[in-house]
């Protein structure tokens, strides 16, 4: 496809399967393009979305492909709790119930959520049918590359999901303009994360460049994007069904998602966790390798961007290390979590619930 200047392409090659990443402003004119250069014309689109996208987005994309497909939509409300059994169950009855086949094409419009549900949906419906994320929060620039679909289960998050890659990922950052800041911040800190796990001289740019959240001009925006892309796609080509390599993309995720289920879901925003969990994953770090002296100043810039620092009290340091045992990394209840070593490169290693919990402590 042609290139034009406000636009950039980034390929993720994966085991299974290369697709384009467009990124930049005016990517969604890509779209219809895209949906008709299939080998078989889509026999129908069924677009995915929230209710917040929807009232934004929906009724523009569905007029520009309306002249060449027959579309369909779903809209789930906003929110974690929308990624359920009872939300999947009733996708897949709508798209049976509407014609659906094996030629269909299912779109994710929306954040994270929809970008798990629907890709999980397209996963099995009929055994798989191709999928296009079309991601519109600056979190999802992490869930929409990388192929890993999933809904929740009361007992723990994405517990019931598959690899997946999408066809291609359209990303758009006039989508980003609608956001509210807590979201920027959200989805900030898996950039900030991606530098940290994967990338020194990117984590010094960020350090440079952006020292509160209001330096991301959209220039620097797409600086953050285009680098975190290229980092978890060079991850996931190396390891794309999480045997090894992959694992240090959970780096705070840990600690982040036990908070998210400890508080209940949507009291923290999956950033603010993931942000808490890095700071945490970094002190714990520090303890086994005291040469490494890192948590000072990331807690220094968390204060400056709005992340949170410490657990609140609702929360026991002990409910918290039940909710991290629930974490897929575990290994026969011994957790197993994603350290640093360095700006730059992480490792995943077996830590004892005693130094788990005294550190715990140190975040009250």
């Amino acid at each position: 496809m042609p290139q034009n200047s406000n636009w950039k392409q980034v390929t993720v090659q994966t085991s299974s399967k290369d697709y384009p990443v467009f990124l930049g402003k005016g990517a969604i004119e890509q779209l219809p393009q895209l949906l008709g250069s299939f080998q078989k014309k889509p026999s129908k689109v069924l677009i995915v979305t929230d209710d917040i996208v929807a009232n934004l987005y929906l009724s523009e994309i569905v007029s520009s492909l309306a002249p060449s497909f027959s579309v369909l939509t779903f809209v789930l409300p906003n929110g974690e709790e929308a990624k359920s059994f009872e939300n999947y169950h009733a996708i897949q009855t709508y798209a049976l119930e509407n014609g659906l086949d094996r030629h269909s094409v299912i779109i994710a419009l929306g954040g994270g959520v929809v970008g798990d549900i629907a890709g999980f949906v397209a996963s099995t419906f009929m055994r798989g049918i191709k999928f296009i994320q079309v991601p519109t929060t600056l979190l999802a620039h992490d869930s929409a590359v990388g192929g890993k679909v999933a809904i929740n289960h009361p007992l723990g998050k994405n517990m019931i999901g598959s690899f997946y890659q999408p066809e291609a990922v359209i990303y758009d950052v006039d989508f980003l303009n609608s956001l509210p800041d807590s979201e920027i911040r959200s989805g900030f800190a898996e950039v900030v994360k991606h530098s940290l796990i994967w990338d020194r001289e990117f984590h010094q740019w960020i350090n440079s460049n952006i020292h509160y959240l209001n330096d991301l001009t959209e220039d620097r925006l797409l600086v953050c994007l285009e680098n975190g892309i290229k980092i978890k796609a060079e991850v996931v080509s190396n390891d794309e069904k999480e045997t090894g390599l992959r694992a240090i993309l959970n780096f705070g995720h840990t600690l982040g998602h036990a908070l998210e289920a400890a508080y209940g879901y949507g009291k923290i925003t999956h950033g603010d966790g993931v942000a808490l969990g890095m700071l945490f994953a970094t002190r714990l770090s520090e303890k086994l390798n005291p040469e490494l002296q890192l948590s000072h100043n990331l807690s220094e810039a968390w204060k400056r961007y709005g992340f949170p620092t410490k657990v609140q009290s609702t929360v026991s340091p002990q409910q918290l290390l039940s909710w991290m045992k629930k974490d897929k990394k575990t290994q026969n209840s011994h957790i197993h979590m994603v350290l640093i070593q360095s700006v730059g490169r992480v490792e995943v290693r077996s830590v004892p619930d005693e130094l788990i919990l005294e550190t715990l402590q140190e975040f009250y």
